[in-house]
């Protein structure tokens, strides 16, 4: 990959509130790292930390800037801008309540109502810009409503638990799988289909038709991946065959479309690759979880690293300048994106190995995925110091 040229100041702008979520969103995945590697807070605490401090508002805010996009619809409205903080609120809570369990009882009740009640709006807004859509929206638009959908469902097995607690386990394996595989593993194939052909310069004119003939084998594989792991562990394995399908597609068609050079050449495309083989790994892996061979708390720690951290350092990587000024796009998205993609491979494969290994039993490998997230951190960090340095002076007197 060619050495980029210093950077200079970016102009003013505006930035997308994705991106604020973003730079929120790492802190929440250092601590969660930290918190797994270091075993000094309780597993529980660590993965909402994670997940519901940091990707769950991230994603909303995430499908806020791209539903008007595939449905060619106007922005949300100033209510709908403020979910993702709702949701943030929630997740912040959620992790909380279980840093503090004996303080905050109430918190395990009222938090997953709040998420859900963030999760309901945004599904509705979300359908009726698909209704609305002039000519019809984009295929990855339905992907986003399924991704919502299991979010829905994963929240509401969740505020379920205090009330029913003979059926806990079940509704906890519900909750887990309907969140990784259904909310976040939807959101990010429906993504990575168009995404990733952007990162690399390379159009896909079969994209659009592969997101309509595999949304339903990848909903309904996550569906049955998630009654299965609670119920019956015979039909989890024909979910996983079911949601591996979409996956060996997408990885066929990246294959014959580019190679390694091209992902050399287009940094931030390593990180969204490196994701979706996380993802497919783990699906795999998930056969022994659901053979009693490994556990579920094993999974959600190599989740992210695994999955979660190529996938948002290659997403933001890829986005950030349109995030950061919004518009026609020269010199400036060239120099943010050759900034962030520094390092890339080498951040990707420490993401990778750190989640393989915790994913086979060793949680102190997760101290590998730190330096290389606080490396893009300290990176994105630099691109927010240019930004700021780029304001406008007041006239001279």
């Amino acid at each position: 990959m060619p050495i980029p040229a210093p950077l200079k100041p970016l102009p003013p702008a505006r930035p997308v509130a994705a991106l604020r979520y973003a730079a929120l969103a790492l802190p929440a995945f250092l601590a969660g790292l930290w918190g797994w590697a270091s075993g000094r807070v309780a597993p529980q605490a660590a993965a909402h930390i994670a997940f519901a401090a940091g990707i769950l508002p991230l994603i909303l805010a995430a499908q806020q800037y791209f539903v008007p996009v595939l449905a060619r619809c106007g922005p949300p409205t100033p209510a709908l801008r403020l979910l993702p903080a709702l949701a943030l609120l929630a997740g912040a809570g959620i992790g909380a309540a279980f840093l503090w369990p004996a303080a905050l009882p109430w918190a395990q009740i009222l938090m997953p109502a709040l998420a859900l009640l963030a999760a309901l709006l945004q599904l509705g807004w979300t359908v009726a810009c698909a209704r609305r859509a002039l000519g019809g929206a984009h295929a990855g638009l339905a992907w986003y409503v399924a991704a919502l959908a299991c979010l829905c469902l994963a929240l509401a097995a969740a505020a379920l638990m205090p009330w029913w607690p003979a059926a806990r386990a079940a509704l906890r394996l519900l909750h887990l799988h309907l969140n990784l595989l259904g909310f976040v593993g939807l959101t990010a194939l429906g993504t990575l289909a168009v995404l990733l052909p952007t990162a690399l310069r390379l159009p896909d004119a079969q994209a659009a038709l592969r997101l309509r003939a595999d949304l339903w084998p990848a909903a309904g594989g996550v569906l049955a991946i998630a009654a299965g792991a609670a119920w019956w562990h015979s039909l989890a394995l024909l979910g996983t065959l079911a949601l591996a399908w979409p996956l060996l597609r997408l990885g066929r068609a990246w294959c014959h479309a580019a190679g390694w050079q091209a992902l050399r050449a287009h940094g931030n495309a390593i990180g969204l690759a490196a994701g979706a083989c996380g993802f497919f790994a783990l699906l795999l892996l998930g056969i022994a979880h659901g053979q009693g061979l490994m556990s579920g708390r094993t999974e959600v720690q190599a989740f992210v690293p695994a999955v979660l951290l190529p996938l948002v350092t290659g997403s933001v990587g890829e986005l950030a300048p349109v995030w950061l000024r919004p518009g026609p796009q020269g010199e400036c998205a060239l120099q943010v994106r050759a900034l962030l993609a520094r390092g890339a491979p080498a951040r990707a494969a420490a993401f990778l190995a750190a989640g393989t290994l915790a994913a086979c039993g060793w949680p102190a490998a997760l101290w590998l995925a730190l330096p290389a997230l606080l490396q893009f951190g300290l990176q994105c960090v630099r691109v927010a110091a240019l930004h700021g340095t780029s304001r406008p002076q007041g006239p001279a007197l």
